[in-house]
């Protein structure tokens, strides 16, 4: 019996589970997205995921990175609104972040800016 391959991810998340605050919000958003197609990837345990990207280590860490299933690659509210757009109950906050971009996208900037210094900071990588 042959056994099928498994589906393509609808997604997959880059986040960092080096920071405890992004780390609890994954943890979070993973529990409400049980049953998706989703692919989970930390870059605190595999950094070589930066090179593999094309994508500065550093600035991998500081903000949420989606792979959409087009091949996109979404970053900080955009990636958030593409998990939210894919989560029962969460739509709306899609459709929010979504027509406000102005205003969450650099919002978003500001928060991961701050956190990432904290995080460095704190020595957590």
């Amino acid at each position: 019996m042959h056994n099928p391959e498994p589906a393509a991810p609808e997604a997959v998340v880059y986040y960092n589970s080096a920071c405890p605050v992004c780390d609890a919000g994954v943890r979070g958003q993973r529990e409400r997205m049980q049953g998706c197609a989703i692919e989970w990837r930390d870059v605190n345990a595999e950094p070589e995921l930066a090179a593999q990207l094309g994508i500065d280590l550093e600035a991998l860490r500081e903000r949420l990175h989606v792979r959409d299933a087009s091949g996109r690659m979404l970053v900080g509210d955009r990636a958030f609104a593409a998990l939210w757009a894919r989560t029962p109950g969460q739509r709306w906050l899609a459709r929010l972040v979504r027509s406000m971009h102005w205003l969450a996208g650099p919002l978003y900037k500001v928060v991961a800016r701050l956190l990432y210094r904290w995080n460095r900071w704190r020595g957590n990588w």
